[in-house]
This record gives C-alpha cells, sequence and structure tokens, in this order.
C-alpha cells in the first residue's frame, strides 16, 4: 500500500477515519503529555556511524525467544478497547501474529475474549495480565490464557493505579459509552466506523464478563475498577511465577534494581516500557531507562522494550542499545484504525521493511550487529 508508506500516515489517516473519542483514547497520554513526547524525542536522539563498502547484504531479521523463531523482534503489545479503535480489532491482531509469525500480547482489558483469540493467534500469542486483587480470579484468567494457547505471561507492573488521562476526559473517553447527541454526531461523521460498530455491537471487556451474573457494559467496567490493579507486590509476582509454568515477563520496568529483582523473582524477561507516556508525565524515556536495565540483567534474561516506536529506525535503536525484541502499541493500533483487519499487517510490513533497510544502510547482515553501529 504505497498511499501510506510510513506509521505517520497510518496515524493521519486514523485520525480521519476513527470518531474522536476513539481517537483521543488511543493517542493521549497523560497529563501535558511530555512523556509520551520525551519517548518520540529520546529516540531520534539515537544515531549510527554506517559501515560501507561491505558487498552485497541479506539481513536476517529472525530471532529466538522462549525457545519460539519469530520472524521479526517485532511484536503487537498490549492495548485495551481494540474494538473501540475498529470492530474486531483483537481477532485482527491475533490473526496478523499468526500470519507474520510475530507475538499478540493480548490485553486483560481487550474487546475480545482469550477463548477466541488465543486460536485465531495460532500459537503466537502472549496474555498480558492487570493483576487481579483476587487470588481466584488471578488464577482463572491465567488458567484461560493457557487453555485458549498463549504461551506467555506478561505481568503488567507500570500501572500502580490509573492515571488522570486529562484528555481522555475532555473527549468523555468511557467504558460504557454515555449515548447522547455529542457521541451521536461524532460517531456519524465517521459513517464506515459506526456501520461496522452498529454491525459488531459496542465494545466490551468480554474477557471479563464471564465473572458476572449480570453481564452489562457498567456493571463489567465497574467490575474492572474494583478488581484489577493496585495490589501488586513482589509477594504477589513470586505466586503468579508458582501458578504460571510457562514464560514470565514482567512489564514497565525503569529502575534497574526492581529488574534485578523481578529476575530474582523468577522472572523469564523483562520489559523496559513507562507505559507509551500514559501513566506518569514526568517519567523518563523508556529508551533512556533501556541501558541501564541490560547492563544490570541483560546477562541473565532478555530485555524486552517498547514505548514511543513509529518507526522500523526506532525499531533498531532499541536493539542497538540491547533490547531483545521491540513491541509497538500505538503504531499497530494506527493501522487498525487506518485500514481495518489489514492495517495491523500492514503496520508490521512498514516496521519490518523500515528495519531491513536501516540494516542495509548501516552494514549489518544481523542485529547483533547493530551495536557496533552506534554513533
Amino acid at each position: 500500500m504505497d498511499r501510506y508508506p510510513a506509521i505517520a500516515d497510518l496515524q493521519r489517516r486514523a485520525r480521519w477515519r476513527i470518531p474522536h473519542f476513539a481517537w483521543e483514547y488511543l493517542d493521549s497520554g497523560t497529563g501535558a503529555e511530555q512523556a509520551r513526547d520525551r519517548n518520540i524525542e529520546a529516540l531520534s536522539q539515537i544515531t549510527f556511524v554506517p559501515r560501507l563498502l561491505r558487498g552485497e547484504l541479506h539481513p536476517s531479521t529472525e530471532v529466538e525467544l522462549f525457545g519460539q523463531t519469530y520472524a521479526a523482534p517485532i511484536g503487537i503489545a498490549p492495548v485495551g478497547l481494540a474494538g473501540l479503535i475498529w470492530p474486531g480489532g483483537d481477532v485482527a491482531f491475533a490473526t496478523t501474529a499468526a500470519a507474520k509469525q510475530i507475538p499478540y500480547v493480548m490485553s486483560t482489558v481487550a474487546t475480545d475474549r482469550p477463548e477466541v483469540t488465543g486460536p485465531a493467534a495460532n500459537g503466537m500469542g502472549w496474555f498480558q495480565l492487570y493483576p487481579p486483587r483476587d487470588p481466584e480470579l488471578r488464577d482463572d484468567l491465567m488458567d484461560r490464557a493457557k487453555a485458549s494457547g498463549f504461551t506467555t505471561l506478561v505481568v503488567t507492573a507500570d500501572v500502580p493505579t490509573a492515571s488522570r488521562r486529562e484528555r481522555q476526559r475532555k473527549a468523555k473517553v468511557r467504558v460504557p459509552p454515555k449515548i447522547g447527541p455529542m457521541l451521536i454526531a461524532r460517531a456519524a461523521v465517521r459513517p464506515q466506523w459506526s456501520v461496522e460498530t452498529l454491525r459488531t455491537g459496542l465494545p466490551r471487556f468480554k474477557t471479563l464478563e464471564s465473572y458476572l451474573d449480570e453481564a452489562t457494559l457498567a456493571k463489567t467496567a465497574g467490575f474492572v475498577g474494583a478488581n484489577l490493579g493496585g495490589t501488586l507486590s513482589w509477594d504477589y509476582l513470586a505466586k503468579v511465577r508458582e501458578r504460571w509454568d510457562g514464560p514470565l515477563v514482567v512489564k514497565g520496568l525503569l529502575n534497574p534494581d526492581d529488574a534485578e529483582r523481578a529476575v530474582d523473582t523468577g522472572a523469564d524477561a523483562v520489559v523496559v516500557s513507562n507505559h507509551g507516556g500514559r501513566q506518569l508525565d514526568g517519567a523518563v524515556a523508556s529508551v533512556e531507562a533501556l541501558p541501564s536495565v541490560v547492563e544490570r540483567v541483560g546477562h541473565q534474561i532478555p530485555v524486552l522494550f517498547d514505548s514511543g516506536v513509529r518507526s522500523g529506525l526506532d525499531v533498531a535503536r532499541a536493539l542497538a542499545l540491547g533490547a531483545s525484541f521491540v513491541f509497538c502499541g500505538r503504531a499497530f493500533m494506527y493501522g487498525l484504525g487506518a485500514l481495518g483487519a489489514d492495517g495491523p499487517g500492514h503496520a508490521y510490513e512498514i516496521l519490518r521493511e523500515d528495519l531491513v533497510n536501516v540494516m542495509h544502510q548501516s552494514g549489518c547482515e544481523r542485529i547483533d550487529q547493530l551495536p557496533e553501529r552506534l554513533a
């Protein structure tokens, strides 16, 4: 699709194609959105010194992680409410992961069920756990994920409580949506989104509906607020480790001391992330925290990365600084909003083709040569 050769092109089309409230949910950070912008700016400051005259190159992007070979070190990060951006979003992510042989991390607050998305991902699915307060709920979610074919559990640490997200408040982003003249007007000017949503139904937290006697949107949203998050501790993580018999990843660490303790508690990998700048506006840029975490624990476990990635060049930058794998949230969501079910696959091709081009331009045939090209 030559009309959309960059993630920025998908971003612009998504803004034009989805309603204002959906766009504000997707694109916003928190506070003055300095952390969101800092992620992007910090990545842009990382440069390479190419090595040239190296003859014909055949860059390979295949990587192995947890015994699984992936086509590229690029994954779909967990983002809730994918169905708000485009109906069927979670299944679109899962089928993209299966087709492209990359991991897809399903959110606890996805708009479909693991029993649907797990089989669609065909072995490429990871499950993200927002830690429930109730141990029985926690264990049941893990059991459902395992039974649905999810291979890896990702425990999110960087949401100790909900952030304020002022831009979303002004846009009146809420679940359930409050049906009124403003919402109807904003949906009406996005007819394709509206038609698809009417056909499939309003977005719902389907994973969690099975725990309610009456699964209305209001009750499910209240259940999320009352039962998820706010209790994650090292003891809690240890209990998760005891229960989950597959690879365990802790997402959202910026401090190397926390990363080291995660390893001691049994984590098989950590994700350096500030939640895309959506939690603490004063947080350090994720890529600025990456080298110290790699230095501390990178010799023991893979260090994964997300936040601020908008290109294959950004993927290369994180890999050059020691990340073993890079996850993208907004980039894939922009694709979904821009092109519907075909969008995530197109976003992946943009990222991978750009990564391969960076490797050519800098004189690398292998991912592990990228650190040698850092300026």
